[in-house]
């Protein structure tokens, strides 16, 4: 059984920072190119950022120089750190593993506001 879990999520101020946390199983996690999307309210969900199993990345233009993506392959685990976070941040964010099918988690909020 695939599982991603995600954690991390929570209120911040702008100008603040959050690191979220996916963990994995059920997957042979180095295989898999694993990602963070969000959806906001009203919006379709987009890429954030992703990262291949030997570390490449790539990252939304919103995301750039604010947020990094990183992977622990020995724990199956992918972060997210965010900084410099703004209201428009604020959404649902959600793991994903993307390999010869695609897995999600269930999604942490994200909610930056004063």
């Amino acid at each position: 059984q695939v599982q991603l879990v995600e954690s991390g999520g929570g209120l911040v101020q702008p100008g603040g920072s959050l690191r979220l946390s996916c963990a994995a199983s059920g997957i042979m996690f180095g295989l898999y190119v694993m990602g963070w999307y969000r959806q906001a309210p009203g919006k379709q969900r987009e890429l954030v950022a992703n990262i291949r199993s030997g570390g490449a990345t790539n990252y939304a233009d919103s995301a750039k120089g604010r947020f990094t993506i990183s992977r622990d392959n020995g724990k199956n685990t992918v972060y997210l750190q965010m900084n410099s976070l703004e209201p428009e941040d604020t959404a649902v964010y959600y793991c994903s593993a993307r390999f010869r099918n695609d897995y999600w988690g269930q999604g942490t909020q994200v909610t930056v506001s004063s």
